[in-house]
């Protein structure tokens, strides 16, 4: 990361299940890739542009980035200074217990939008992490609530159902669970196309069609999303790279940061944190 850039992933006692990002990018680009969390980014500085359902989509400053879980989509800067945002990350239990409570959406609830202008949302966010900061989990926790809250009555609305799957659907489907068996030793296209019954260009058709990226692409995700787990439970970045499937740790940094936005190391460090906070309070 340049010396002009800079940021903090983490988590704090206060707040279980979400994580926060400060962070200033300029020549940062996240490739596709997707989050088991929602993604509430409040811009602060600059913009951020993303992929998102098919077109690029702009956040500057007073805009919210709004992002549903399993959604593929990118970042990168939209201007050349490059974005500052405040993002929280809560998961979808806490935003559909402020759904029930604040709302009428029925069904499961996420963002109709992708892009929100409402500074006051960016003041929220932004004040989370300042809570979080001062060690005060009260107005963390109030001001996240409050803010899912005020996005969900003005963008919210019940997340499409899954419907039926089709034929190439249907191989997408056990084409992503074969790869998901095996993490460390994924089989080539046309072999896991042949195994499926179909053809390679077809599968790589359906599987992009329902995941919102071709099959090399989610495996990297997935091996990314394993990674965080297990440095998450304090194994060494070395080995989980090799648990998961890279080649090296130099292998896995590479990816951990163009998804996560932090190498895998001060990741850990910031989840060890936590929990000694957490062990020191008990």
């Amino acid at each position: 990361m340049g010396s002009d850039e800079r940021a903090r992933l983490w988590r704090h006692p206060g707040l279980p299940d979400v994580d926060l990002l400060r962070a200033r990018y300029v020549r940062k680009t996240f490739v596709r890739h997707t989050h088991e969390s929602f993604v509430i980014a409040g811009i602060t500085k600059g913009v951020e542009a993303f992929h998102h359902h098919g077109t690029i989509e702009r956040a500057g400053p007073g805009a919210v980035a709004l992002i549903n879980p399993d959604t593929a989509h990118t970042g990168h800067a939209g201007v050349p200074e490059g974005w500052t945002y405040s993002v929280l990350y809560p998961g979808a239990d806490i935003v559909a217990s402020v759904a029930a409570e604040t709302t009428a959406i029925r069904g499961t609830a996420g963002f109709a939008v992708a892009v929100a202008e409402d500074p006051y949302a960016v003041h929220l966010v932004t004040q989370v992490l300042r809570a979080t900061d001062q060690a005060n989990a009260l107005a963390a926790d109030t001001m996240m609530r409050l803010a899912i809250a005020r996005l969900l009555r003005a963008h919210g609305g019940t997340l499409p159902q899954r419907t039926p799957l089709t034929a190439g659907a249907r191989s997408a489907e056990r084409a992503r669970q074969i790869l998901e068996a095996r993490l460390t030793d994924p089989p080539p296209l046309a072999e896991l196309a042949a195994e499926l019954g179909t053809s390679p260009f077809a599968l790589l058709r359906g599987f992009r069609d329902l995941y919102g990226m071709p099959p090399h692409a989610w495996l990297t995700d997935a091996r990314v999303r394993r990674a965080r787990r297990l440095l998450d439970g304090g194994t060494a970045p070395a080995a989980v790279a090799i648990a998961v499937g890279f080649t090296d740790q130099p292998h896995l940094n590479r990816h951990f940061t163009r998804i996560v936005g932090v190498p895998p190391g001060a990741y850990r460090r910031e989840r060890k944190n936590v929990q000694d906070g957490a062990e020191g309070a008990a």
